[in-house]
Protein backbone atom coordinates (compact mmCIF):
# COMPACT_ATOMS: atom_id res chain seq x y z
CA UNK A 1 0.00 0.00 0.00
CA UNK A 2 1.42 3.36 -1.06
CA UNK A 3 0.36 6.93 -0.26
CA UNK A 4 -1.91 8.05 -3.11
CA UNK A 5 -0.57 11.57 -3.16
CA UNK A 6 2.40 13.23 -4.86
CA UNK A 7 3.88 16.23 -3.08
CA UNK A 8 4.45 19.39 -5.09
CA UNK A 9 6.79 20.58 -2.35
CA UNK A 10 9.01 17.66 -1.37
CA UNK A 11 10.46 19.71 1.50
CA UNK A 12 7.11 19.41 3.28
CA UNK A 13 7.23 15.63 3.10
CA UNK A 14 10.84 15.64 4.29
CA UNK A 15 9.85 17.80 7.25
CA UNK A 16 6.95 15.47 8.06
CA UNK A 17 9.46 12.61 8.14
CA UNK A 18 11.86 14.35 10.54
CA UNK A 19 11.40 13.45 14.19
CA UNK A 20 12.36 15.91 16.94
CA UNK A 21 15.13 13.60 18.14
CA UNK A 22 16.97 14.41 14.90
CA UNK A 23 16.34 18.16 14.77
CA UNK A 24 15.00 20.05 17.75
CA UNK A 25 13.81 22.98 15.62
CA UNK A 26 13.00 21.77 12.11
CA UNK A 27 10.90 18.68 12.81
CA UNK A 28 7.40 17.30 12.27
CA UNK A 29 5.78 18.36 15.56
CA UNK A 30 3.88 21.37 14.17
CA UNK A 31 2.78 19.46 11.08
CA UNK A 32 1.57 16.71 13.42
CA UNK A 33 -0.43 19.33 15.36
CA UNK A 34 -2.19 20.46 12.17
CA UNK A 35 -2.58 16.94 10.79
CA UNK A 36 -4.36 15.85 13.95
CA UNK A 37 -7.02 18.53 13.37
CA UNK A 38 -7.34 17.77 9.65
CA UNK A 39 -7.75 14.07 10.41
CA UNK A 40 -10.29 14.78 13.13
CA UNK A 41 -12.59 16.89 10.96
CA UNK A 42 -12.26 14.56 7.98
CA UNK A 43 -13.02 11.39 9.93
CA UNK A 44 -15.88 12.89 11.96
CA UNK A 45 -17.61 14.25 8.84
CA UNK A 46 -17.05 10.95 7.03
CA UNK A 47 -18.63 8.99 9.89
CA UNK A 48 -21.59 11.39 9.98
CA UNK A 49 -22.28 10.52 6.34
CA UNK A 50 -21.52 6.80 6.55
CA UNK A 51 -23.62 6.05 9.65
CA UNK A 52 -26.62 8.43 9.56
CA UNK A 53 -28.68 6.32 11.98
CA UNK A 54 -26.13 6.05 14.78
CA UNK A 55 -26.15 8.11 17.95
CA UNK A 56 -23.50 10.66 18.87
CA UNK A 57 -22.06 8.18 21.38
CA UNK A 58 -21.73 5.45 18.76
CA UNK A 59 -20.08 7.83 16.31
CA UNK A 60 -17.73 8.99 19.08
CA UNK A 61 -16.61 5.42 19.76
CA UNK A 62 -15.97 4.81 16.07
CA UNK A 63 -14.05 8.07 15.88
CA UNK A 64 -11.89 7.26 18.91
CA UNK A 65 -10.93 3.92 17.40
CA UNK A 66 -10.14 5.34 13.96
CA UNK A 67 -7.90 8.18 15.18
CA UNK A 68 -6.18 6.18 17.94
CA UNK A 69 -2.41 5.78 18.13
CA UNK A 70 -2.77 2.11 17.22
CA UNK A 71 -4.78 2.80 14.06
CA UNK A 72 -2.47 5.63 12.97
CA UNK A 73 0.59 3.44 13.50
CA UNK A 74 -1.00 0.60 11.52
CA UNK A 75 -1.75 2.94 8.62
CA UNK A 76 1.80 4.35 8.72
CA UNK A 77 3.20 0.81 8.55
CA UNK A 78 0.98 -0.09 5.59
CA UNK A 79 2.12 3.07 3.81
CA UNK A 80 5.74 2.12 4.55
CA UNK A 81 6.47 5.51 6.09
CA UNK A 82 9.12 3.99 8.32
CA UNK A 83 11.42 3.65 5.30
CA UNK A 84 11.46 7.45 4.89
CA UNK A 85 11.41 8.45 8.55
CA UNK A 86 14.41 10.21 10.10
CA UNK A 87 14.55 9.58 13.82
CA UNK A 88 16.93 9.41 16.73
CA UNK A 89 17.31 6.55 19.16
CA UNK A 90 13.95 5.16 20.25
CA UNK A 91 12.86 2.27 22.42
CA UNK A 92 10.52 -0.39 21.12
CA UNK A 93 7.65 0.98 23.21
CA UNK A 94 7.83 4.38 21.54
CA UNK A 95 8.10 3.18 17.96
CA UNK A 96 4.38 3.01 17.31
CA UNK A 97 3.84 6.46 18.84
CA UNK A 98 6.54 7.82 16.55
CA UNK A 99 4.87 6.24 13.51
CA UNK A 100 1.46 7.57 14.55
CA UNK A 101 2.89 11.08 14.93
CA UNK A 102 4.54 10.83 11.53
CA UNK A 103 1.24 9.78 9.95
CA UNK A 104 -0.46 12.88 11.34
CA UNK A 105 2.45 15.02 10.19
CA UNK A 106 2.09 13.69 6.64
CA UNK A 107 -1.60 14.66 6.66
CA UNK A 108 -0.64 18.12 7.89
CA UNK A 109 1.95 18.38 5.12
CA UNK A 110 -0.64 17.45 2.48
CA UNK A 111 -2.92 20.16 3.88
CA UNK A 112 -0.23 22.82 3.43
CA UNK A 113 0.80 21.41 0.05
CA UNK A 114 -2.65 21.29 -1.57
CA UNK A 115 -5.32 22.33 0.92
CA UNK A 116 -7.99 20.68 3.03
CA UNK A 117 -9.93 18.97 0.23
CA UNK A 118 -6.82 17.13 -0.97
CA UNK A 119 -5.99 16.01 2.56
CA UNK A 120 -9.57 14.89 3.18
CA UNK A 121 -9.56 12.89 -0.05
CA UNK A 122 -6.42 11.02 1.04
CA UNK A 123 -7.87 10.41 4.50
CA UNK A 124 -11.24 9.18 3.28
CA UNK A 125 -9.58 6.89 0.74
CA UNK A 126 -7.78 5.12 3.60
CA UNK A 127 -10.10 5.48 6.57
CA UNK A 128 -13.40 4.70 4.81
CA UNK A 129 -12.49 1.03 4.51
CA UNK A 130 -11.33 0.95 8.12
CA UNK A 131 -14.64 2.41 9.25
CA UNK A 132 -16.70 0.08 7.06
CA UNK A 133 -14.93 -2.96 8.54
CA UNK A 134 -16.58 -2.30 11.92
CA UNK A 135 -20.16 -3.56 11.62
CA UNK A 136 -21.00 -2.16 15.04
CA UNK A 137 -19.63 0.83 16.87
CA UNK A 138 -16.65 -0.46 18.89
CA UNK A 139 -16.30 -0.08 22.62
CA UNK A 140 -12.98 1.19 23.94
CA UNK A 141 -10.95 -0.98 26.31
CA UNK A 142 -11.81 1.09 29.41
CA UNK A 143 -15.53 0.73 28.74
CA UNK A 144 -15.22 -3.02 28.11
CA UNK A 145 -13.24 -3.50 31.32
CA UNK A 146 -15.65 -1.42 33.39
CA UNK A 147 -18.70 -3.29 32.12
CA UNK A 148 -17.05 -6.69 32.74
CA UNK A 149 -15.90 -5.80 36.25
CA UNK A 150 -19.26 -4.32 37.23
CA UNK A 151 -20.99 -7.48 36.06
CA UNK A 152 -18.65 -9.96 37.77
CA UNK A 153 -17.44 -8.06 40.85
CA UNK A 154 -20.65 -6.84 42.51
CA UNK A 155 -20.63 -3.47 40.82
CA UNK A 156 -17.06 -2.55 41.74
CA UNK A 157 -15.08 -0.32 39.38
CA UNK A 158 -11.50 -0.71 38.11
CA UNK A 159 -8.95 1.46 39.93
CA UNK A 160 -6.42 3.48 37.90
CA UNK A 161 -3.15 4.73 39.42
CA UNK A 162 -0.94 7.19 37.55
CA UNK A 163 2.84 7.02 37.97
CA UNK A 164 5.29 9.87 37.50
CA UNK A 165 5.63 11.15 33.95
CA UNK A 166 8.91 10.33 32.18
CA UNK A 167 10.54 11.56 28.98
CA UNK A 168 11.26 15.02 27.61
CA UNK A 169 8.75 17.85 28.29
CA UNK A 170 7.81 18.04 24.60
CA UNK A 171 7.32 14.26 24.36
CA UNK A 172 6.17 12.90 27.75
CA UNK A 173 5.45 9.26 28.49
CA UNK A 174 2.69 8.44 30.97
CA UNK A 175 2.43 5.17 32.89
CA UNK A 176 -0.83 3.89 34.36
CA UNK A 177 -1.60 0.80 36.43
CA UNK A 178 -5.15 -0.54 36.58
CA UNK A 179 -6.37 -2.96 39.24
CA UNK A 180 -9.56 -5.01 39.19
CA UNK A 181 -10.75 -8.42 40.39
CA UNK A 182 -7.44 -9.12 42.12
CA UNK A 183 -5.42 -8.55 38.95
CA UNK A 184 -3.37 -5.61 37.72
CA UNK A 185 -1.78 -4.45 34.49
CA UNK A 186 0.28 -1.48 33.34
CA UNK A 187 0.10 0.61 30.19
CA UNK A 188 2.06 3.48 28.70
CA UNK A 189 1.16 6.27 26.30
CA UNK A 190 1.91 9.82 25.29
CA UNK A 191 -1.22 10.98 27.14
CA UNK A 192 -2.99 9.81 30.29
CA UNK A 193 -5.91 8.69 28.13
CA UNK A 194 -3.70 6.54 25.90
CA UNK A 195 -1.86 5.10 28.90
CA UNK A 196 -5.05 4.18 30.77
CA UNK A 197 -6.52 2.65 27.61
CA UNK A 198 -3.36 0.58 27.11
CA UNK A 199 -3.53 -0.55 30.74
CA UNK A 200 -7.19 -1.54 30.39
CA UNK A 201 -6.42 -3.45 27.21
CA UNK A 202 -3.58 -5.32 28.94
CA UNK A 203 -5.84 -6.27 31.86
CA UNK A 204 -8.60 -7.43 29.49
CA UNK A 205 -6.08 -9.79 27.88
CA UNK A 206 -4.96 -11.00 31.29
CA UNK A 207 -8.57 -11.68 32.28
CA UNK A 208 -8.98 -13.42 28.87
CA UNK A 209 -12.00 -11.35 27.88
Amino acid sequence: MKLKYKFKNQDLFALAMTQSGVDGVHNNEKLEFVGDRVLGLSVSSMLYTMFPNETEGELARRYASLVSTETLADVAIKLELEKSLHHGHITGGRKRHMLANAMEAVLGAIFFDSGFDAAREVICDIWRDLAAAELEAPKDSKTKLQEFVQKHANGLLPSYEYSETTGAPHCPMFTVTVTAMGQMATGQGTSKKDASTAAADALLKKLAI
